[in-house]
């Protein structure tokens, strides 16, 4: 089968393991403290904290920004992840429509769903392309709200040439394994806040005051003692996965332009097709093209078809508002419930081979042939 997504590595990833290895220090420690430095000089930011998931991320980043028994204005078309970790803390998702064209929550429609609890708007970056994020900073400055950016799609992509995560209070990055910067699971918060980065510190390692790495330079010998300032959680990074995440990282926009190399293909290998509706990427945006997502009316029969004939896909993704866990916060959102029901995401990633992806489109050719004619 060709995969729907696929890392990409090669002898750099393995050889950059090796020393880790050799050392006898595998867990968060100097790789992980290096990485953070690389990661936020890429991004654009001023710190970069180590985790072991965007779901890690993004609990961190409701708990520092204190969503308690406030709502948090966000996105149904995403991975459950960005609103479990509302529930996490205990805040009230409240769930606003999508663009028809991107897929990106509707900053048109944020302002009429604020209220006297709303404490922060969450943006996803579907699929890499970014949200209108002046209209989403404008109005989190009228009425004093914090804005996260799920960042998770759009490691290396850019708004009006900021990298994405680098625009709202924290950003919040995935490095899984189908991920644009992947090292099979790990994940970052970036942010220009001191206050808020020195919390996530402690906060990634139960809220100890200093770890163990720190601990271990500050001095000739091992300095044991350290202070337990708030309950925190078990969720840093460690320095093989950040081994991994150096090398990818240097990777990083070639892969992009590999990935964005595709998508030109994709699009004018189906510009003729009139039953299917290509990706967008608006003048406003560099798309970071983490999955390549079409819209068609026979959307099943084309998974099934393909599927049959050796190639994945998917669909990414069911609305969140949907699932049976967030009825009680439900409200009708015509966009998302209409348009997750056409969305179909093809094969990308950076070793797609060009044989593959003239199968692929013959393949759906083949499918208009049949189904369309």
């Amino acid at each position: 089968m060709i995969p729907v997504f696929k890392p990409a590595y090669d002898h750099e990833e393995y050889e950059a393991l090796k020393p880790v290895l050799e050392s006898g220090w595998i867990g968060l420690g100097p790789r992980t403290e290096e990485f953070e430095k690389q990661f936020a000089k890429y991004i654009g930011v001023q710190y970069a904290v180590g985790l072991n998931s965007c779901t890690a991320a993004l609990h961190l980043a409701y708990h520092v920004m204190s969503v308690e028994g406030r709502e948090v204005i966000t996105t149904p078309i995403t991975f459950v992840s960005t609103n479990h970790a509302i529930l996490y803390n205990d805040g009230v998702p409240v769930f606003c429509d999508v663009t028809p064209d991107t897929v990106n929550i509707n900053a048109d429609e944020i302002e009429k769903l604020i209220s006297k609890k709303t404490g922060a708007i969450t943006v996803v970056h579907y699929g890499g392309h970014a949200c209108d994020m002046d209209k989403v900073l404008a109005l989190a400055k009228q009425y004093n709200l914090k804005v996260i950016e799920d960042t998770a799609h759009g490691c290396g992509g850019e708004y009006k040439g900021k990298k994405l995560g680098s625009i709202g209070d924290v950003g919040c990055f995935s490095f899984h394994a189908v991920k644009n910067l992947a090292v099979g699971e790990g994940g970052m918060i970036t942010t220009n806040d001191k206050d808020i980065y020195e919390r996530l510190r402690k906060l990634r390692w139960l809220g100890i005051s200093k770890g163990t790495w720190q601990r271990e330079k500050a001095g000739k010998k091992y300095d044991w003692q350290y202070d337990v300032e708030e309950v925190g959680f078990k969720c840093h990074m460690h320095d093989i996965s950040a081994a991994i995440g150096l090398v990818q990282l240097k990777k990083l926009d070639r892969l992009n332009a590999r990935r964005r190399e595709i998508a030109d293909v994709y699009r004018e290998g189906l510009k003729d097709l009139p039953w299917i509706e290509t990706p967008v990427e608006h003048a406003y945006t560099r798309c970071s093209f983490h999955n390549y997502v079409i819209k068609l009316e026979k959307r099943d029969d084309l998974n099934l078809f393909l599927q049959e004939r050796g190639i994945s896909t998917g669909v990414h993704y069911y609305p969140n508002h949907l699932y049976g866990v967030y009825k009680p916060y439900y409200r009708k959102l015509p966009v998302a419930e209409s348009i997750w029901k056409k969305l179909l995401t093809l094969p990308l990633y950076p070793d797609l081979m060009q044989p593959d992806i003239r199968k692929i489109l013959d393949l759906i050719h083949e499918f208009g042939d049949k189904f369309y004619k």
